[in-house]
């Protein structure tokens, strides 16, 4: 699946369609490219391990579940996640590292929650995670 229809698909996901701001679509389908080609594998169980690995357990199992979503900063994913991942992000998306970050800690958290509605992280890629979801 080209990198578009996947953004395309977490925007209506996310509901960021036709927000002047609603770049969350384009971080995580930055994010989950930048992750397929280190640890994380692209998948979304991939970068939950990272974070898990990093010690961000509780956040994560938090966005899993089916109880509220743990918060996150930025500077606990730029802590998490690979410094390539997150500059490749912030090319790709126009920002600094440290802005990818903060505007991926406010929307990561209610993307793994649409992407785990049953309170399981599927072992499905993710595009096919999102194209189940997306209405």
């Amino acid at each position: 699946m080209a990198g578009n229809d996947l953004e395309s698909m977490l925007g209506s996901l996310l509901g960021d369609e036709g927000k002047d701001e609603g770049k969350g679509a384009g971080l995580l389908t930055a994010l989950i490219g930048a992750m397929s080609h280190g640890q994380g594998g692209g998948s979304l169980g991939g970068l939950l391990e990272t974070l898990a690995r990093s010690g961000l357990t509780a956040q994560q199992d938090s966005w899993v579940g089916t109880g509220a979503n743990q918060p996150v900063t930025g500077d606990q994913l730029r802590q998490a996640l690979p410094d390539d991942a997150l500059q490749q992000v912030a090319e790709e998306t126009g920002t600094t590292p440290q802005k990818a970050a903060d505007q991926l800690a406010r929307v990561l958290p209610d993307a793994v929650d649409r992407l785990t509605p049953q309170g399981q992280v599927p072992q499905a890629p993710i595009e096919d995670l999102v194209r189940r979801q997306t209405p």
